[in-house]
């Protein structure tokens, strides 16, 4: 009842009236209202998305003041140490590795700016996963990095809070979290009854109660002890949760609930229940894939219901796993104690919505929540996992559990504690293994039918979606705190459940060679099991690893090493292992096998622990080298194209397994592993063991022919190069054999620089791997990375190619570096593409030449000296010192010098380095090791003295069709008799006896004993071979001789060396060389090592008789000479081609400097000549050269393109500042675009709309700019090559049907053909001053042309092709610009509007060449882009259109520019306000053509008149009212001198005068000018000459540039300051001084057909004529400056980081809303959504809508989180590159790396250059259509 009156009131007042009840003492009726009202409000049976009860919790919080001054009281209570700032995916923010303690750490971008991180190695990044900021931290940042708000522990000084502020919010919010909880339980149902859909509609009712959570939270410290005591008040929650008994709404609710609860142990409810019952039926529980823990495993019983084993696998897994952890209440069901962990429960059922997470991680700076919410999550991870494998939304899912756990667990205090009080590591390890459970399959390695071993099927979703990645990247996270690696460690049966984890994944993904035909379908899953173990085994090791570094932690890699090897001979017994590996089998995991290896390594190299300690028995390292000797034979099977039947994904294994990121987890273990093996069994077995796995056994034999029953004969070669190969690396390598950690990293470093110039940023991803453990203490960019990288490489600074495209910063071996460190072998090891191992030769191939060091021939790779191996390891060098290795180092050296099939240089080079490595690595001589060794090949097993043992007879097996069977039978008989000590030796035999006799050394009962299979019954070669007959072959050699015999050789020379020889030896020449070197190197080391092998060498060079090949056989013959034939015919290929460039080149280089046709006629001929020839042109097409005819035209490739650079220019010649803060504008009204509209719209408002038009040019903005390539073409040929472009569809880089080719010739971009003229090459008119006709006489021809044009011929050209081509031009020009750049007049499409714009087109690009030039003619001649001008056809073209139109002679300006008329009525625009440049161009265009240059040069002096008259005008209108009274009176008295007309004075005085009658003109402008622009300057003779001068400039350059391309004049280059006289001269306004006279005054150019005042009066006249209103409007028309400076793109601060911080967040203008991608306009500053949906008029998205309106269709942005630039052109747009650079000279594209980025000034420069040049089409190559989707 009183809860229906309260409600009735208004809200505050009750409010208030319950607030001061409650503070009473006795407040029990207060609670009782508040409970009462609450009951009403907060009744969950209403709909969630009610207002209503948020406004009165609201309100009933606030206690009746407003809520927000209600925060802003809360707020300042804050004492919140921490910022705490959570933020979800896609946020900006930073990580600092010099400040931060864990690698998690992260900041927000304010705390980042407000902290000092100067010269910190910090990165900017966007969030993938959300995050928190870190700042304020000490667990997880150092203090130094706090910012300045969370530095000063803000917590002190703030007052406490007093009792009654949040009292009501004590009350209120229980009962209102209740509400949510219970609108949770009563929306939930289970997955498999709902979809995604129905959970959705749920939560987005609940999303203003949620946020309103959420706002809670950010009110600081106070508010969140408030929330945090209710969250974990289990009373509370006992009391609210149940519901009161009545209420059977809450019942229900309770109910689902509980339902939900049931299933949410790992083991499901009916699970358990079947585990009992089997237990208790005594069923064998252990026969899971678990039971492998025990070391029996118990066979399956009969009695089991299930028949297909496969299936009961899953049953029977579950049921152990719950027997196995120590805590089963992992696998219960979960119970609720508050508030907070039924919250996070359906926070978990509900997937994890974005709100709920960002409410709970919120919380996370109270420090009793972060306690409680950790151990809750720990409690629910087990449920977590469970609903992550089962969700639709796994990805998202996984990135919002990591947001939360990355915050708990990077905390090691609060990782610890978790830990130990809530069992942390068992449940992560149990719950891994119980998810892989879900997906084991039986493995099917080595004994397929029996195999007990199960591991994960890679197809699964699980592995290929990654499922298990926010759980291990967890278990790594925790792993790092060394506190907790301890726990790990020492706790024995974790350590075993790992091991049996690792196992799940020990040979997965087995490959079968296919040998008949190719794999029908290629699964990818190889990607899945790579990622598998990197993730799930490698990183937990290299973490656990980081904590077994020092002597005191030898427990625990003991330990570990004991059960790795319990578990691998848990393995080998499950697979069933003998001695052999099955054949055509391989896989690339191993994990036990490289867990065993690291810690080796890491016990031998940090922990002092003898290696012998921890090794197994001899049979046990005999099992475990077999599978990772496996892996490397088939890493060359595969390289040899024997696995070619699997498919390409068998390549991309073999490649991930050497790549950067996997190969010291995965190459490195296994090669270290084999060395182990190598160093600790016996050598001869070993080597033996080699040949055989890598299938060369048969190959390694003295006869010349051989049966190989597993190997084709074309993958002899490249086996054997790899088994040799693999040697080399074996006994070379030191990477974990006593390398320190400094020196691996640089010969890391090395090999990649010596393979390719590197970035910094892509070495430091090929070699931070060197440290794969990112939590350890190395880390990427440390000072140990940047001090070696300097020490070994050179950085070269970014370049810049002429083609445009642009290399970034690169660091280049060192000189000496190629010198002494180059080492192939490391390189070899390192390569992911085999030709990256050629590119590392030619490039020290190319070192050599340069230096001198070597230059003929190709250098072989030279050999390194290696660091002195460990003392554990020595045994390895044994492997070079076995009679085993010596007889196949004999073998294949014979076989080489006697060129016997399939071997190679390659096999050489290795054979030798294997003898160098012999000599370098000497063995002390164990002298008992001499029993029973097969025959007696070598007298012992040291290398040095079985240099010199010569072998004399050996006895071989050959097929009876062998060569060496059709000898004399009776010698051989003969010898046989003589010695019958000939050698006989078979690798697989020798392999078989070392291998009994260890077993039965190691194993004292015969029965393991292993019997040797013979040889025979192994392979079956199919067809029937010939019989194998046995024959001796004599030899009479020792490795010595062979040697010397291969010098003379290879050096092609007999006795190559004397028997003096040692001693002219120098030692240190050796090093860099071809084979000859190399032989020569090892023949020295043996002669100074050993007296015995001196004499024997000396002794065999002293022998100088020339070798004779023991019976060559023919065939051998024929192939020297074959390959001679092949050298022959190489060298005449090599010819021809050099022979076909240097012609290409040539005609390359004519056919670019091709001078624009009209250019080449105006040589300098005697005064009168005049030449009268056709111009030829060549047609790129079908080659002809002819003229260009009225029938058969010819035509100039050009591209049409609208440009709006002009109107970009300013005045000032600084370029724009870019703003990059809210003071900061760019103002676009001062552009030279913008001033002339104004001026065109105010002379529109007064005069007459046809005299406008033609006293102004448009063009500035959008103006058609033509530029060509010079090449020419008929118009038919490009018809036909246009069609053969439409039906080849390939070329999509344009549109074809926009018109759009490539010059057949040289490929520039092109879109039209401008027509040639016919007829003869540029008029060479006799160059005098025209002083044999007067003025008067020219001015009178001039009119009577102007006359003429009326009557001129239009009619006989129209049908012509070139006049019908022409209009085509003239249509293309038109289409190429927007519609609203032509018309400008009132009447669109008036005659009067095309006039205006085909003249501008004129103009735009006259003036954009003077741009081109450098704004001035100073430099003078043909410039570069004279050389391709093509304005000589443009102005034929132009005036052909031209003669359509006939100017009205009544209004003709040439009678008011030469005589005194009487002024007409009609309003047109006055003299002085047209535009003289454009009345020129006029005049050209619209006179008879071709126009005699004395005419041209008539029409350039009247308007020069007209120019200086408004120069002298707008000079007036500067000086203050003084000044003009002085000026105008000086001037008076001036007038009646002599010449007077050609005094500036006089004509100033004149021209003030006139102007002085009508008051307006001056008084409008009296304020401006001259007290702002000069203050109060004086205005001197010289500035005022220099000031008319500077007016008159544009148009002087201009007339300049028309003559020079209408008459072939040259221009002539001068200083600046001659500029004027120069120029005046060339347009022969001035008679050519033979020396410059002294200063220059422009009166002196003028020539006035009638009386100067006279004509000036009238000019004057019509301006003063005008009414006042006009007057006041019209006097800025009179002070126009016609100065531009050149255009330039803004001007951008030097650190990106100023415009990311600014823009990222930055509100588009338009939409109001942040941008997705937001971008800049480089030409105007204007802020764009690039693609964005939100700003999209008529389809068209805004970066092309702005490309249109800014720059006629021409855009240049700046993607702000891209750091890239974007060029769109017309319907296309390419990726240009960034012109902000690291410190390291690298882009960042996309800010990847988030490194401080800087100006790269060079490349803006070329930016801006491409974009005034409009050079884009040209020289940027990848262009696409944008579908004006940017």
């Amino acid at each position: 009842m009183m809860a229906a009156l309260l409600l009735r009131r208004d809200k505050k007042s009750t409010a208030a009236q319950l607030k001061a009840d409650l503070n009473r003492t006795d407040n029990s009726f207060g609670v009782r209202q508040l409970q009462e009202l609450l009951d009403c409000v907060l009744n969950p049976e209403k709909p969630a998305a009610d207002t209503e009860a948020l406004d009165w919790c609201k309100c009933l919080i606030a206690g009746g003041e407003g809520f927000e001054e209600f925060c802003k009281t809360v707020r300042s209570y804050d004492n919140a140490t921490l910022c705490g700032l959570v933020w979800t995916a896609n946020f900006v923010a930073y990580r600092c590795r010099t400040c931060g303690i864990s690698p998690c750490m992260s900041l927000c971008a304010e705390c980042f700016n407000n902290g000092d991180h100067t010269s910190h190695d910090f990165n900017m990044f966007r969030s993938q996963a959300g995050g928190a900021c870190d700042c304020g931290d000490s667990n997880v940042m150092r203090e130094t990095g706090f910012c300045r708000r969370h530095r000063l522990r803000t917590g002190e000084n703030v007052p406490s809070v007093p009792r009654d502020l949040l009292l009501m919010s004590e009350m209120v919010l229980p009962r209102f979290i209740i509400c949510i909880i219970q609108y949770l339980r009563d929306g939930y149902t289970e997955p498999d009854t709902s979809t995604e859909r129905d959970l959705q509609k749920v939560l987005q009712q609940l999303e203003a109660q949620i946020s309103f959570l959420e706002d809670l939270t950010k009110m600081g410290g106070a508010m969140r002890t408030v929330l945090t005591k209710i969250l974990t008040n289990q009373e509370t929650f006992k009391d609210l949760s149940m519901g009161q008994e009545g209420n059977l709404y809450a019942k229900n609710n309770y109910e689902k609930y509980l339902s939900a609860l049931k299933n949410s142990g790992l083991v499901s409810v009916e699970e358990k229940a079947q585990a009992e019952s089997s237990a208790e039926a005594g069923e064998g529980v252990s026969t899971g894939p678990l039971g492998l823990l025990g070391t029996t495993p118990s066979p399956t019983p009969p009695g089991t219901d299930d028949q297909d084993g496969e299936q009961s696998v899953g049953q029977r897994k579950r049921v152990k796993l719950s027997s196995t952890t120590k805590d089963p209440s992992i696998m219960d069901s979960l119970k609720h104690k508050c508030f907070l962990e039924e919250l996070l429960f359906w926070t978990i059922k509900y997937e994890f919505p974005q709100k709920m997470v960002t409410f709970l991680l919120n919380m996370l700076p109270d420090q009793d929540y972060k306690i409680t919410f950790t151990k809750t999550f720990v409690q629910h991870y087990a449920f977590i996992m469970k609903t992550l494998m089962k969700s639709h939304e796994s990805d998202t899912m996984s990135n919002r559990i990591v947001h939360i756990s990355v915050q708990l667990f990077s905390n090691e205090e609060l990782a610890r504690h978790v830990t130990e009080e809530c069992q942390l590591l068992d449940i992560m390890v149990t719950v891994l293994l119980y998810m892989m459970e879900s997906c084991l399959i039986k493995s099917e390695l080595q004994d397929e039918e029996n195999n007990r071993h199960v591991v994960v099927n890679c197809g699964e979703a699980l592995l290929k979606n990654n499922t298990y990645w926010p759980l291990v990247s967890d278990f790594i996270n925790i792993l790092s705190h060394q506190s907790v690696a301890k726990k790990f460690l020492e706790d024995h049966s974790l350590l075993m459940l790992w091991m049996s984890f690792v196992s799940f994944f020990q040979g997965m993904n087995l490959n079968k060679r296919e040998l008949s035909e190719h794999v029908e379908f290629e699964s990818q899953t190889y990607y899945a099991a790579f990622a598998a173990e990197l993730e799930a085994c490698a990183q937990p090791m290299w973490g656990l690893l980081t904590h077994c570094k020092v002597k005191e932690t030898q427990e625990y890699t003991k330990t570990v090493v004991r059960y790795c090897l319990e578990t691998l001979q848990i393995w080998f017994d499950a697979i069933g292992f003998v001695d052999e590996p099955a054949p055509n089998q391989v896989t690339f995991h191993l994990p036990l096998h490289r867990y065993y290896a690291m810690f080796l390594s890491k016990a031998v190299k940090c922990q002092g622990l003898d290696l012998d300690s921890l090794l197994p028995d001899q049979e046990m390292l005999m099992k475990i080298m077999v599978h990772p000797l496996q892996i490397q034979a088939s890493l060359s099977e595969i390289h040899s194209n024997m696995w070619v039947r699997n498919g390409l994904q068998i390549k991309g294994q073999a490649m991930t397994y050497v790549q950067s990121h996997f190969c010291n987890s995965m190459i490195d273990p296994d090669i270290f592993l084999l060395q182990v093996c190598a160093s600790r069994l016996d050598p001869d077995y070993f080597i033996s063991s080699v040949f055989e796995r890598f299938k060369v056994v048969d190959l390694l034999t003295m006869a010349s022919v051989h049966q190989n029953a597993v190997l084709d004969s074309e993958q002899e070669r490249p086996m054997l190069e790899g088994a040799l190969t693999f040697l080399v690396i074996l006994c070379s390598l030191r990477i974990h054999l006593g390398m320190a950690d400094d020196e691996i990293l640089r010969a890391e470093m090395v090999s990649q620089l010596c393979m390719n110039d590197r970035t910094h940023s892509s070495l430091l991803d090929l070699v931070s791997s060197f440290n794969p453990n990112p939590k350890s203490g190395i880390v990427p960019g440390s000072c140990s990375f940047e001090e070696m990288l300097s020490a070994v490489a050179d950085f070269k600074a970014p370049v810049f190619e002429p083609g445009g495209s642009m290399q970034q910063g690169m660091y280049t071996p060192k000189a000496e570096v190629w010198e002494k460190e180059f080492d192939p072998i490391m390189v070899v090891l390192r390569t992911v593409y085999r030709r990256d191992v050629q590119s590392a030769m030619d490039r020290y191939s190319a070192f050599l030449k340069q230096s001198g060091m070597h230059t003929t021939g190709n250098p072989w790779p030279p050999y390194k000296e290696r660091t002195p191996l460990h003392p554990c390891y020595q045994g390895l060098d044994r492997l070079l010192h076995c009679k085993t290795l010596h007889i196949v180092i004999f073998t294949l050296l014979y076989k080489i010098w006697l060129d016997h099939s399939n071997m190679s240089e390659h096999v050489l080079c290795m054979v030798l380095y294997l003898i160098e490595l012999g000599l370098d690595n000497q063995v002390q001589d164990d002298k008992e090791d001499e029993e029973h060794c097969h025959d007696s090949w070598f007298p012992g097993s040291n290398l040095l003295c079985n240099l010199h043992h010569v072998i004399n007879y050996v006895r071989v097996r050959v097929p009876e069709t062998a060569p060496e069977v059709k000898r004399d039978r009776e010698i051989l008989r003969m010898t046989e008799r003589q010695n019958s000590g000939a050698q006989v030796f078979s690798l697989v035999a020798e392999r078989r006896r070392k291998f009994q006799e260890i077993i039965n050394r190691s194993s004292s009962e015969a029965s393991q004993a292993v019997r040797p299979k013979s040889g025979a019954t192994r392979w079956v070669p199919p067809g029937t071979p010939p019989q194998l007959v046995t024959e001796i072959l004599e030899i009479r050699e020792s490795m010595l001789s062979l040697l010397i015999k291969l010098h003379q050789k290879l050096s092609a020379k007999q006795n190559s060396l004397s028997a003096t020889w040692l001693e002219d030896a120098g030692a240190d020449s050796h090093a860099h060389g071809d084979g000859i070197t190399a032989i020569e190197r090892i023949l020295t080391k043996a002669a100074t090592r050993s007296r015995q092998s001196k004499r024997s060498i000396q002794e065999i060079c002293g022998k100088v008789s020339p070798p004779v090949a023991p019976k060559k056989n023919s065939p051998t013959d024929r192939k020297t000479d074959k390959e001679e034939r092949r050298l022959r015919a190489r060298e005449r290929q090599q010819k021809l081609l050099a022979e076909f460039a240097s012609r290409q080149k040539s005609f390359m280089e004519t056919a670019m400097d091709v001078e624009s046709p009209d250019a080449e006629a105006a040589m300098d001929l005697g005064a009168s000549e005049v030449i009268e020839s056709e111009v030829l042109y060549d047609c790129v097409i079908c080659g002809q050269s002819g003229p260009s005819t009225e029938d058969r035209p010819t035509g100039l490739v050009v591209l049409l393109q609208a440009s709006s650079v002009l109107g970009h220019r300013c005045r000032s010649d600084e370029a724009k500042k870019l703003p990059t803060t809210d003071e900061e504008h760019i103002y676009p009204g001062d552009t030279c675009g913008a001033a002339h509209d104004v001026r065109l719209s105010l002379m529109q408002r007064f005069f007459k709309d046809s005299s406008c038009l033609q006293s102004v040019s448009i063009g500035w903005d959008g103006g058609v700019y033509v530029q060509t390539c010079g090449h020419t073409l008929h118009i038919d040929c490009h018809k036909s090559y246009m069609e053969s472009l439409r039906n080849d569809q390939v070329l999509q880089g344009f549109s074809v049907d926009k018109g759009e080719f490539t010059c057949p010739l040289c490929r520039q971009f092109a879109n039209s053909v401008l027509p040639c003229r016919p007829g003869r090459s540029t008029e060479a008119v006799s160059w005098h001053m025209p002083n044999n006709k007067k003025t008067s006489v020219l001015v009178k021809e001039v009119a009577d042309l102007q006359e003429q044009l009326g009557l001129f011929p239009v009619s006989t050209a129209t049908e012509s092709n070139l006049s019908k081509e022409m209009e085509l031009v003239i249509k293309d020009i038109k289409n190429t610009t927007q519609r609203k750049y032509m018309d400008y007049g009132r009447n669109p499409g008036s005659p009067d509007n095309d006039f205006l714009f085909m003249y501008s087109v004129a103009r735009t690009n006259l003036e954009l060449e003077l741009v081109h030039r450098g704004g001035n003619l100073c430099s003078g001649g043909a410039s570069a882009t004279a050389k391709r001008s093509c304005l000589n056809q443009l102005f034929h073209v132009l005036a052909m259109h031209m003669r359509l139109y006939s100017i009205d002679s009544a209004y003709n300006p040439w009678t008011r520019l030469t005589q005194v008329a009487p002024s007409r009525e009609e309003p047109e625009v006055p003299m002085l306000f047209r535009d003289c440049p454009s009345l020129l161009i006029i005049f050209v265009l619209t006179m008879p053509q071709p126009l005699r240059k004395e005419h041209f040069i008539c029409l350039v002096r009247m308007l020069y008149n007209l120019q200086y008259t408004q120069a002298l005008a707008a000079l007036s209108a500067k000086f203050s009212p003084e000044e003009r009274q002085a000026w105008s009176t000086s001037g008076a008295l001036k007038k009646n001198t002599f010449n007077a007309e050609k005094s500036y004075e006089a004509l100033l005085g004149h021209v003030i005068a006139e102007l002085s009658k009508e008051k307006t003109v001056y008084e409008v402008n009296t304020e401006e000018p001259y007290m702002v622009g000069h203050g109060a300057i004086v205005w001197s003779p010289q500035s005022i000459e220099y000031s008319l001068q500077q007016f008159c400039l544009p148009y002087l350059r201009l007339s300049c540039l028309l003559l020079h391309h209408l008459y072939g004049d040259n221009l002539s280059g001068c200083s600046e300051e001659d500029e004027f006289s120069s120029l005046a001269t060339c347009v022969g306004l001035l008679a050519p001084a033979p020396q410059p006279s002294n200063p220059m005054h422009s009166a002196a150019c003028l020539d006035w057909m009638v009386n100067a005042f006279d004509l000036m009066t009238q000019w004057c006249s019509e301006v003063t004529g005008l009414s006042d209103t006009q007057a006041e409007q019209s006097m800025t028309l009179l002070v126009q400056d016609p100065q531009w400076a050149s255009p330039h793109l803004l001007c951008l601060p030097d650190n990106y980081n100023i415009i990311f911080q600014y823009y990222h967040r930055k509100a588009c203008t338009a939409c109001k809303k942040v941008p997705k991608d937001p971008a800049l306009c480089l030409v105007c500053g204007a802020f764009v959504c690039l693609k964005g949906l939100c700003c999209k008029q008529q389809g068209i998205c805004e970066c092309v809508l702005h490309s249109q309106h800014c720059g006629a269709a021409t855009g240049i942005f700046l993607l702000i989180n891209a750091s890239v630039i974007i060029i769109i052109r017309g319907h296309r747009f390419c990726l240009w590159g960034s012109v902000y650079l690291d410190a390291h000279g690298e882009e960042d594209r996309d800010l990847r790396r988030g490194k401080p980025l800087f100006l790269c000034e060079e490349r803006y420069k070329v930016l801006e250059q491409q974009w005034v040049l409009h050079t884009f089409d040209h020289i940027n190559k990848r262009w696409g259509p944008h579908y004006n989707g940017l």
